[in-house]
């Protein structure tokens, strides 16, 4: 699935059938658009859970730019609050791509929110620093799966490719953001983490003048 949405209970379907199934009230609507990611957690969905293939947010393909507008076009906006960029893959892995899918948001529908699940290490990826590309109104919120309190943990959680200095970068890199982007939030998944690991993720949030999320997990 490219363009869809979380029902209760944490089924991914289609706009059309969360419209159907919940006509009342606004949603959010969450858009895939790669499988790559420069992490392989240990604790991530691609291979924790099972789906339906009609559900899967597994691509057989990457889709193009103008697909993914031709499926937004299609999306019922009136019922539509928010964009998501996220799926089963690292939405910053098509940086250029997710940058002009966020502008065609804002073109078309600018009242309507956006934001970018991350891990945070595009400027790992690409080299140089990548926080002013969601600058100019683009993106209203981002969040960053912060995960560990410290690098050594956040490694054998992420097993990022970047190795130990991922964690460093990927705080770096919220802090850089805020300067581009209203929100910025990070996130930690309970259940994956305890009280204890917890408590010391948000004293690190607030340190830097950060956010933090914690994340229900999901195991199927």
């Amino acid at each position: 699935m490219i363009v869809y949405a979380v029902d209760k209970g944490g089924e991914y379907i289609t706009p059309e059938e969360s419209l159907r199934r919940h006509p009342e009230g606004m949603r959010s609507i969450y858009v895939n658009i790669t499988n790559q990611c420069t992490c392989a957690c240990t604790f991530c969905l691609r291979t924790l859970k099972h789906m339906a293939e009609e559900h899967s947010l597994w691509l057989k393909e990457e889709p193009s730019v103008e697909l993914v507008k031709a499926e937004l076009d299609a999306a019922p906006w009136k019922y539509i609050s928010e964009i998501v960029f996220c799926g089963f893959g690292e939405p910053t892995m098509r940086l250029d791509d997710l940058k002009e899918l966020l502008g065609y948001v804002k073109k078309t529908h600018p009242e309507v929110m956006t934001r970018v699940n991350t891990n945070g290490l595009s400027d790992l990826n690409f080299n140089r620093d990548t926080a002013p590309d969601f600058g100019g109104g683009l993106l209203d919120t981002i969040s960053i799966s912060l995960n560990a309190s410290n690098a050594q943990r956040y490694l054998e959680l992420t097993r990022s490719r970047f190795g130990i200095g991922s964690f460093d970068a990927m705080l770096s890199f919220a802090q850089h953001v805020k300067k581009y982007v209203p929100n910025v939030v990070l996130t930690v998944v309970d259940h994956v983490e305890d009280d204890g690991e917890i408590a010391l993720c948000r004293k690190i949030c607030e340190e830097k003048g950060l956010s933090l999320r914690v994340r229900p997990y999901e195991d199927s």
